[in-house]
């Protein structure tokens, strides 16, 4: 799982409430903002105001967010734009016949760190994972993450069970068409074949191991595919039942390396199925993959830095959108002068004209959404460092952000942590 920040207790009790002293006005910010409304994620739903990958819009154009209580549950949380309201669409211990316990332990499902899937029926598949230990005499073990799929239509959820046990899920990617369901296990990433009409799971290659928080995608012949730890490309073919292993090429270099030292990768594929394009997180070079290409090695093409600077993270944030442009958010050190920690940028790449493009920081227009004011001990409340006030009275998110997505009407989703925020962005928004 990726490590939390480690702050200072400088950073804990002051970042959030930056103020400025008596003087001239601040500053013009020397850069454009990318606006953002933002929604603190339904409060009693997580414990650490934290969420993971889970974020994606449904048939009925409400938005989905798995949180993490940690200790003791997760949810599925259902966002309407229309009217801002929020609701419980997915518990996950009352969908896998479980006991929500009375103290922490290891052994909860305590998050949906799962990217949503939304299959072609409209159904959103997910799965849960174990989250920290609370406490060093908490020895329990963990049983294993569920694998479950939700239906708008009928608010209703099924639990496809347990696909390796002691291991959490971290990926669920569903083809309904040919009846299976290919699962990315944690901590040893391990990947499972589900068979929606046996419910059985079975390991194509019990050996094989993937990438870290890997994403099973599905090409344009019906193919899934993963990478591996050592960055190959594995493609398993439901017709033959057949298991490859490809090298993956970009200028007769391998594309990345189990010690590369740049962290997990994310990636994401074309509507048709024929490309997919990867970033790091630690590095904001783009490639693209030609997934229709024959041959044992898959030509990689490097495109470049989506931007520049020092300090990258990108989180689980890659995105295909429907204008067929490549969206993602970085993190980057701020050395611009205007404030200081980090700013997160919302970058993309133009296939037609190969053109990469810094659309802004992000910035909250509606500053009340949380109160950031100490809590009734006069102390700063837990869990509320992950956002930061630029010169200009700003907030911008300062450490981690976790997802991104493209509405069919245009506009940008993404979720922040610490408060658990969901930021909606306007396609106006985005220039």
């Amino acid at each position: 799982m990726i490590p939390r920040p480690l702050l200072s207790l400088f950073t804990l009790t002051l970042l959030p409430n930056l103020a400025w002293g008596q003087g001239p006005p601040p500053a013009k910010a020397p850069f454009p903002y990318v606006w953002a409304t933002a929604y603190h994620v339904l409060p009693g739903t997580h414990t650490d105001e934290s969420g993971y990958f889970s974020l994606c819009e449904g048939p009925n154009g409400k938005i989905y967010i798995g949180t993490a209580a940690y200790g003791f549950n997760a949810y599925l949380v259902e966002f309407d734009p229309t009217t801002g309201r929020q609701r419980i669409a997915v518990d996950v211990n009352k969908a896998c016949g479980l006991e929500t316990p009375a103290k922490p332990t290891y052994a909860a499902q305590a998050k949906i760190h799962t990217r949503n899937f939304v299959a072609p029926s409209g159904k959103i598949y997910i799965g849960s994972k174990q989250g920290y230990r609370r406490d060093k005499n908490d020895t329990a073990d963990y049983p294993g993450g569920y694998v479950m799929v939700y239906d708008p239509a009928t608010d209703t959820t099924e639990n496809l069970g347990m696909p390796y046990r002691g291991e959490g899920v971290n990926d669920v990617t569903a083809d309904e068409k040919a009846g299976l369901v290919y699962v990315v296990t944690c901590e040893d990433h391990h990947w499972m074949i589900l068979d929606l009409k046996t419910k059985k799971y079975r390991e194509p290659d019990p050996h094989l191991r993937l990438t870290p928080y890997a994403q099973t995608l599905l090409d344009y012949r019906g193919r899934a595919v993963v990478l591996t730890r050592d960055f190959r490309l594995a493609r398993f073919d439901p017709k033959t039942h057949q298991l490859e292993l490809l090298e993956l090429v970009s200028d007769g270099q391998p594309v990345g390396r189990v010690d590369d030292n740049l962290g997990p990768a994310c990636w994401a594929i074309t509507t048709d199925g024929k490309t997919a394009y990867l970033v790091r997180m630690s590095d904001s070079t783009l490639f693209r993959i030609d997934l229709a290409a024959e041959g044992r090695k898959i030509p990689v093409a490097d495109l470049g830095r989506m931007i520049a600077g020092k300090g990258f993270d990108s989180r689980g944030s890659l995105i295909v959108g429907h204008d067929g442009k490549v969206y993602a958010l970085y993190r980057v050190d701020n050395d611009t002068g205007f404030g200081k920690g980090y700013l997160h940028h919302l970058v993309s790449y133009d296939p037609q004209s190969r053109q990469m493009r810094d659309h802004g920081v992000l910035g909250v227009k509606n500053p009340d959404w949380f109160d950031f004011s100490p809590g009734p001990n006069g102390r700063p409340k837990p869990w509320t460092h992950g956002f930061h006030k630029l010169p200009d009275g700003t907030y911008t998110p300062l450490h981690a952000h976790m997802a991104l997505i493209h509405a069919k009407d245009g506009t940008f989703y993404a979720t922040s942590i610490y408060p658990f925020t969901l930021l909606r962005i306007e396609a106006k928004a985005v220039k």
